[in-house]
Order: C-alpha cells, then structure tokens, then sequence
C-alpha cells in the first residue's frame, strides 16, 4: 500500500506495520533516507495530487482482533454500517482514536482502509483498533454477550444522546450515508439515540454525528467520574 501525506507517512513509520521504501521530493528530517522524487512522480506512485510532497509504501493493513475491542471493562466501539465513502471512514477514525474508541466495520459493502483513508485520518488508523467482521448484526449480538450496551445512532429516535447511562463496555452504531441503519442492526441495538437539531437539515453527515456522539458518551463518563459515588 502506498501511503501518502506529511501525517499519514509519519504516523506509519510509529504505527504497527513496516514501512518499506519512501520517496519525498525534499529532505525530511523525520524521514530519514527517501529516494528523491518529483511532485509528477509522487502523484503517479499514489495516485493523488495531495501527496504534500512525500508517499511511503506500506505493508498490508492490520486489522485487530474484534474481540479485542471489548476487552476493556470501559470499552467505547465505534460500528459504521456499510458506510462505503473512505474520507468519512477517515474522518470516523481520526475521532474514535483522539478519544481511545475502537472501530469496527462489515467486511462487506463497506469502505476499508486505502490510502485515502489513511490520509482522511491524518495518520490515525496506524494506531486504532481497526476491525472488520463478517456480519455486523451477529457481532453486535456478540458484543451484547460480553456486557456491552449497544446504541443505534438514528435522527428520528425519541431518546437524546444524553440520556442513557454510558458507563461500563458501550458500543455506538452509525448507519450508511444514504440509508441509515439496516433494519436488522438497528433491531440488534438496545436503544437509539439522537443528536438535537434545530436547523432545517434532516440529518448529519455520519462522521459528524459520529464526533458528536462519541465526545459526548465521553464527557457523560467524565461527569460521572467527578460526580463520584
């Protein structure tokens, strides 16, 4: 895979894959040894003009164990279902690992990790739990066997995203941009949530409402924390 942008390169020489060879049109300190290149060259390597002078190739993404993900007893998962635009899969990954969240996406009907969304995540999913599952549905009936709470993200839902009780394993599910969630994943949720609107938009990008949502479950922990028992 070649990787390309000043973030994304960076963060995959001190992510869990090796990178193999880099080019840069100038010398980078951080880089160490690239074989010189032209702009024209770096776009024909990776296919893009914005390659911010510099594109690495990249062994295969590793995705993580999806079991992993539930682990820890305070375990935040972000599911896209079959979200296929890579810039809001990038988007949805650069949130979920400012704030320590965990990813999870259907092997199918989905975008995966390209160096589009490498460079939509500035660099992020080199140091994200980034995992794929045959079928979203059945794994959200498994994350709910080992103590999670599920919560279906959903415009039209009655119950606001400050409601529920986020505390223990919470695993939020964000559906596709043109249909939402699928009713069978939306049925697998213990309740859906929506984020206030008061304009006239009917709804919100997903990597938008997924940032809304996660930093929200977030500060909810944080104020029960400071609340104490």
């Amino acid at each position: 895979m070649i990787v390309y942008g000043l973030n994304p390169v960076r963060e995959a020489l001190s992510g869990r894959r090796k990178v193999l060879r880099a080019w840069s049109s100038a010398p980078l300190e951080w880089l160490g040894h690239a074989t010189p290149a032209t702009a024209e060259e770096l776009e024909r390597l990776c296919g893009s003009p914005d390659h911010q002078g510099v594109c690495a190739e990249a062994e295969p993404y590793p995705y993580a164990d999806p079991a992993e993900l539930l682990a820890p007893e305070d375990a935040l998962v972000a599911c896209l279902d079959q979200v296929q635009d890579p810039h809001n899969l990038g988007a949805v990954c650069r949130v979920a690992e400012g704030i320590g969240a965990g990813v999870v996406i259907p092997e199918r009907r989905s975008a995966e990790v390209t160096p589009a969304v490498c460079r939509a995540s500035a660099g992020a999913v080199e140091h994200l739990q980034l995992a794929r599952v045959r079928n979203l549905a059945d794994w959200l009936a498994e994350a709910k066997q080992a103590g999670a709470w599920v919560y279906g993200a959903d415009a039209d839902a009655r119950v606001p995203y400050t409601q529920p009780d986020y505390s223990g394993r919470v695993v939020l599910v964000l559906g596709s941009e043109g249909r939402g969630l699928r009713p069978r994943v939306a049925d697998g949720c213990d309740e859906l949530v929506s984020l206030p609107r008061r304009g006239r938009v009917a709804s919100l990008n997903v990597a938008t409402a997924a940032a809304g949502l996660l930093y929200g479950i977030v500060q909810s922990r944080e104020s029960a924390l400071d609340r104490g028992p």
